[in-house]
């Protein structure tokens, strides 16, 4: 863990509402010279608070309007079956997340699909048919009210 000052949290929150910002401007925003912003910038990115850089799409502008999330409970488990599980899942395209959770499920998956009979059609062909997959429950998107940021 790397210790972090009210200016390191400063910068973080400016990236992560512009990553595309320079060190300049970034400096001339927080009371920083140029070089002093790209070493911070450099040294958060080497202590690995930064994992890298993410373009934000608009799921709904490429034609996806419907997004569920899925719980999904193994019908067995082991060690072999949820690598198994996990390296399937990841390899369908329509799944943006996959989180293995503690509860009643034991994965969390966002979905996203053009409209409810396109998830239908990725529910049965692609993830009703992976290994292991025994019950399933799924809750559609109505509105997102906060999209994830910094913590």
């Amino acid at each position: 863990m790397i210790d972090l000052d009210e200016t390191d949290r400063a910068l973080i929150r400016a990236l992560a509402l512009d990553a595309t910002q320079s060190a300049g401007a970034l400096g001339r925003e927080l009371g920083l010279s140029q070089p002093a912003c790209w070493r911070r910038i450099k040294r958060l990115r080497e202590a690995g608070v930064f994992r890298g850089l993410r373009l934000d799409l608009d799921r709904e502008a490429l034609g996806f309007g419907v997004t569920v999330f899925l719980g999904v409970k193994l019908a067995t488990k082991g060690r072999v079956s949820l690598q198994d599980f996990e390296r399937a899942v990841s390899a369908i395209p329509e799944v943006q997340t996959v989180e293995h959770v503690l509860g009643m499920y034991d994965y969390r998956l966002r979905v996203v699909a053009r409209d409810i009979s396109d998830f239908e059609r990725v529910l049965r062909r692609r993830i009703m048919t992976l290994p292991g997959v025994g019950n399933l429950d799924a809750n559609v998107l109505l509105s997102e009210e906060r999209l994830p940021g910094p913590i």
